[in-house]
């Protein structure tokens, strides 16, 4: 596994999914590599969950982060014994090709979790680096994933190829499993929840500007951290100023994160742009009620499931936000059905499962002996 930062996931949609992809796959068998860069996984960790974890440098600025680590780990990967060499997100399938050339007998697949171009923190460089790398996931890899169907619509439309739509999965979590959140000065449906790397095309100053809007006892709960964005976390900040209401929390994970959520009134996500969103699937896997902007990826995860507001507008963030403030009474009704509808669609086990399917036409002799569980399989005829 190339391209994310490494794991176990602290943030991020694509951390959170190879951890998923990698420790499932352990447990039916197969020996999984992941590289990672510190300071996010400490090179002491040498495993995780069975997973063996690969440390490399990488120069540790916006721009060179990624694609400096993401180099270092197509060099090594050249000579190690794979079966197969799946890289992750766009950009970092800019460097793919390298593994296509000096490698030619080892199946590369790249997944395409996000049109990253369209994200403002990036610069006119940038933005035509991402849209290279787009090309090459899409047109040299042997095999394609898209985690949404819009997505898959699009490598249709503009590569004429047949990408393959595997979407990421929910962690379906018992309530006994989960923890207070007093210690943290919140109380059980007392606040509403955002979790987000705190970088603009995430929409946060759309919430924030909203929430202040309105008389509330409710308070906003941001959970995240900069991504080489400081500067917009300061603006953030500044929006929030004497607002005692809304609260950043930093960096949260694990039994933690999944406390928040649980004890949320509901959850927000007011990006601009996306792939597919891993905390709609964490909210839904919660049982919980997302207010949402109303982008096409947002609307294709939920499916009906969720409300929305009109992208960017405060008018109407704040005016959605007044509704469910008002009528407390729609939120436990949709809680049962939405962790209905979460086990259904976005199984994670199923998802492992049609990823293995993918690895095993493009190398039968890697992975032909395993096979997802005999339980898995009956579910994966049924979607």
């Amino acid at each position: 596994m190339i391209g994310q930062k490494g794991i176990p996931a602290h943030s991020g949609g694509v951390e959170r999914s190879v951890e998923e992809l990698a420790t499932r796959l352990v447990r039916m068998g197969h020996e999984v590599f992941v590289y990672c860069r510190a300071p996010y996984t400490p090179r002491s960790r040498r495993t995780y969950r069975g997973v063996h974890l690969i440390h490399l440098p990488s120069i540790r600025t916006k721009h060179l982060d990624a694609i400096t680590h993401t180099f270092f780990a197509t060099i090594d990967v050249l000579f190690r014994d794979a079966n197969i060499v799946h890289y992750h997100g766009i950009g970092p399938s800019l460097l793919l090709w390298v593994v296509r050339l000096l490698k030619p007998r080892t199946p590369v697949i790249a997944t395409f979790q996000c049109q990253d171009y369209f994200h403002q923190k990036w610069g006119v460089v940038a933005r035509a680096c991402l849209k290279w790398g787009e090309f090459i996931a899409c047109t040299i890899a042997h095999r394609t994933i898209v985690v949404s169907q819009l997505l898959e619509q699009y490598v249709k439309s503009v590569y004429q190829r047949r990408a393959t739509y595997i979407p990421n999965g929910a962690t379906v979590l018992p309530r006994s499993a989960l923890s207070s959140v007093r210690h943290l000065g919140l109380r059980s449906g007392g606040y509403i929840l955002v979790v987000s790397r705190l970088v603009r095309h995430k929409g946060i100053h759309t919430l924030i500007d909203a929430m202040k809007t309105i008389r509330t006892e409710q308070k906003l709960v941001i959970v995240g951290t900069s991504a080489f964005t400081d500067t917009y976390v300061r603006e953030l900040r500044r929006r929030a100023a004497g607002d005692p209401r809304i609260v950043f929390l930093g960096e949260r994970k694990g039994p933690q994160l999944h406390s928040l959520y649980a004890h949320a009134s509901f959850v927000m996500q007011p990006s601009q742009a996306e792939g597919m969103s891993l905390v709609l699937l964490e909210a839904l896997g919660h049982g919980k009620v997302v207010l949402a902007s109303d982008i096409p990826e947002h609307r294709e995860v939920l499916r009906g499931h969720g409300f929305f507001f009109r992208n960017r507008s405060v008018a109407d963030c704040a005016a959605k936000l007044k509704f469910l403030f008002a009528h407390p009474e729609l939120i436990p009704e949709k809680r049962t059905i939405l962790r209905a509808y979460a086990r259904k669609t976005y199984d994670w086990d199923v998802i492992v499962a049609r990823t293995l399917e993918l690895y095993r036409e493009c190398a039968p002799r890697g992975v032909e002996t395993m096979e997802a569980p005999s339980g898995v399989r009956a579910r994966l005829q049924t979607t």
